[in-house]
């Protein structure tokens, strides 16, 4: 069912300036005296025209984050979710991609993601100690917490272990996968090449990055990368056949129907069912045509 209240015209229409307003939010913070990485709780409100919205969203808010809810009330014609996260330490992109998580779950309950603050004493702020050795713990925190849903929560998590390890390219990786859910792909793609300097031969990041160049239209970077992708002789055949099947969809979008049907060929081959409907529909009739003309 599509959105009454929320639209996703009005949630892009509100993505830059959501970004905006977590800077805004962070810098009037910061200039209260806050330093980056303090822990905060952020009270936030979510609004919608439907209870039942609300409820759901609750539903959800509990099962996948670590959050407190103070309930449902109504504000007019319109009823407000009121609410407090878990410890969220505090700088731009962690504010900033918080919203954009709040906001991304927002839509799809039909509701909008209203405000939010966090009131701190300079005076008495706390922060998380971390040091090298929990470089692993904190890692597989991040894929819980991905695992959960917590989006937010995973790429603030994987942004700690980056901080204790810049040269950890499984962190880079899957902070990409966040952002680009998070709608985010330039930066996306500055974390998949950031993984794949650290470690040339990561067939899944080139699998991904190639993905994401890919629905953004640069097939010729999409290309590169899947290119790359089958050429390594250690990667994973899984990964390999993937590849295949996600170069014969840029090869159609370049118009190159013989080049992609030959590669989902390929990856049906390798047993990759989801090539079948593609082969059915955009390979059987131009086989026959061709059958046809050299008669």
């Amino acid at each position: 069912m599509s959105n009454a209240y929320f639209t996703w015209d009005k949630f892009v229409e509100n993505f830059g300036p959501e970004m905006r307003i977590a800077g805004e939010i962070f810098d009037s913070m910061t200039g209260n005296g806050l330093r980056d990485g303090c822990l905060c709780c952020f009270d936030f409100t979510f609004v919608s025209n439907r209870r039942d919205n609300l409820e759901r969203l609750a539903q959800f808010l509990q099962s996948h984050y670590a959050y407190s809810l103070s309930g449902i009330k109504p504000n007019g014609s319109e009823w407000d979710l009121d609410g407090k996260t878990a410890e969220i330490p505090v700088n731009a992109s962690n504010l900033m991609y918080w919203a954009l998580d709040m906001s991304k779950r927002g839509y799809e309950f039909d509701a909008e993601f209203d405000a939010y603050g966090a009131p701190f004493d300079p005076a008495e702020q706390t922060f998380r100690a971390t040091d090298a050795a929990q470089e692993q713990s904190l890692f597989d925190r991040g894929v819980h917490q991905y695992e959960q849903g917590d989006l937010s929560g995973a790429l603030m998590t994987w942004s700690e272990v980056i901080a204790l390890n810049p040269k950890n390219a499984n962190a880079y990786y899957s902070r990409a996968i966040v952002k680009n859910e998070l709608h985010t792909w330039k930066s996306a793609l500055l974390d998949y090449d950031a993984a794949l300097e650290i470690s040339p031969t990561f067939g899944s990041a080139l699998l991904n990055r190639g993905s994401v160049r890919d629905d953004n239209g640069d097939y010729a970077g999409a290309i590169e990368d899947y290119d790359k992708a089958i050429s390594l002789s250690d990667d994973d055949e899984l990964t390999k056949t993937r590849a295949y099947f996600n170069r014969g969809n840029t090869k159609l979008h370049l118009k190159d129907q013989s080049g992609a049907c030959a590669d989902w060929n390929t990856a049906l081959r390798r047993g990759d069912r989801d090539a079948q409907a593609l082969i059915d529909k955009h390979c059987k009739r131009a086989a026959i045509l061709k059958l046809f003309r050299n008669r």
